[in-house]
């Protein structure tokens, strides 16, 4: 299934996208998707209902974060053998975790604003991992079965907050508008191969990255194997599991985000995002 939440930040309803490709309404069906719809068995019986007796939405609404409540939004760092080439750093001996702050969250289209004081701001499409079954010192072998399903992130940064303010990345990964998520969910069965999914990113119509999966250094089983030692991993929470090469950081001359910048970006299977870049606008 591909799980969405449609409507008005703040006002979003629960929704799916049919096999036609059309919005269904799912308000009539479930409160909302949250933790409590992502366990196995919450899943397979929202998959028994017959989607053609779902309302159809009208217009293309604004899609949110495929997911309410989210706890804990986690990023993997230098997690891709050629990103991590590119950017002349010695590969991870074990996978670099850092937080992106819940308020960064935005949906898969909405803009993309600049923080005060921002010198590099830099774009990472990256594959969301989400969790469905609440996890504890779990094995790689059972690691995908606490998997509810995968989603397109946009792990946008702010370089010179992340490596010239001091030792931790949070500070260049939490300002808001830096994590758009969707704009599905896609359950878990649907996905075959989750280490053969291609990624791509464009900036103002030009690719800037393109990777796979498959060239990930920790996979997704071993990065949930690897946080459940360390943290609780709760049904709703994200994770962010690196970016393949072609970020600006890493470009020559160095290539960061301005106003007016269109990105887009996606995964096979997954969806595809397009942000606008804006500058700061106070509230």
């Amino acid at each position: 299934m591909k799980l969405v939440r449609y409507g008005r930040p703040g006002k979003e309803k629960p929704g799916l996208f049919d096999e036609e490709g059309r919005l269904r309404d799912l308000s009539g069906v479930v409160a909302d998707i949250d933790a409590s719809l992502l366990s196995d068995k919450a899943l397979r019986k929202l998959a028994k209902i017959d989607y053609k007796t779902l309302p159809l939405v009208r217009g293309t609404p604004r899609l949110g974060v495929p997911i309410k409540g989210v706890g804990k939004f986690i990023g993997i760092g230098l997690n891709y053998a050629d990103h991590a080439a590119e950017t002349g750093a010695t590969p991870p001996l074990e996978p670099i975790v850092f937080m992106k702050a819940v308020t960064c969250l935005s949906g898969p289209d909405d803009p993309v604003m600049l923080p005060q004081g921002a010198k590099k701001t830099d774009w990472e499409v990256e594959l969301g991992v989400v969790i469905g079954t609440r996890a504890q010192y779990v094995t790689e072998e059972d690691a995908l079965n606490y998997v509810a399903g995968y989603c397109v992130v946009n792990d946008v940064s702010e370089r010179s907050f992340q490596l010239e303010r001091g030792p931790q990345w949070d500070k260049g990964k939490g300002c808001d508008t830096f994590g758009p998520v969707g704009p599905w969910l896609v359950t878990r069965d649907e996905v075959i191969d989750v280490q053969r999914l291609d990624l791509y990113l464009e900036l103002n119509g030009k690719r800037m990255q393109t990777g796979c999966t498959e060239t990930m250094i920790f996979t997704v089983a071993q990065i949930v194997s690897y946080l459940s030692r360390f943290m609780t991993l709760e049904p709703g929470d994200i994770i962010a599991t690196g970016t393949p090469p072609g970020v600006g950081m890493a470009r020559s001359p160095q290539r960061f985000l301005k106003k007016g910048d269109t990105l887009r970006l996606g995964i096979a299977g997954l969806g595809e995002q397009q942000q606008d870049v804006i500058a700061y606008a106070s509230t």
